[in-house]
């Protein structure tokens, strides 16, 4: 596999650190993963000291992919407030524009709509008659 395959950074992180964690893995035994066979006249003890560097091998893993998790997440929080304050602003636009424009245009925007977002529109436009009704005689 190739890091150039993946698609967002997770995936690359996830990818490099699976290849980290198994040659870290391989040096903590002292040998290839492959080749490390449990006999069962092994001592107690050395069975002991593989399971606590698998356990540190397993805890670095997890350690590493926890950061990595929680790099995302920051990233993907931050372009979520991007998104919700580019969404507040283009609604306080579309609202401003909607109540500057007179009957007759939002009649001929309506009209440049597709059949399916018309319905929509219509009682959009009827909420803007009634704000706008609100506002007759107060010009600056």
């Amino acid at each position: 596999m190739n890091a150039e395959m993946f698609k967002t950074p997770m995936e690359v992180a996830v990818y490099q650190l699976h290849n980290f964690s198994i040659s870290f893995f391989s040096s903590l035994l002292g040998g290839d993963v492959v080749s490390v066979k449990l006999d069962n006249s092994a001592s107690g003890a050395s069975v002991v000291a593989i399971d606590n560097k698998i356990e540190q091998a397993m805890d670095l893993v997890k350690n590493h992919l926890m950061y990595a998790v929680r790099e995302e997440v920051e990233i993907l929080k931050e372009q979520i407030k991007e998104l919700a304050e580019k969404n507040n602003q283009l609604e306080r636009e579309n609202s401003l524009l909607k109540n500057l424009a007179s009957p007759e245009q939002l009649e001929k925007f309506q009209s440049r709509l597709p059949s399916e977002t018309l319905l929509p529109m219509e009682t959009q436009g009827i909420e803007t008659s009634e704000h706008r009704g609100q506002f007759k005689g107060s010009a600056v």
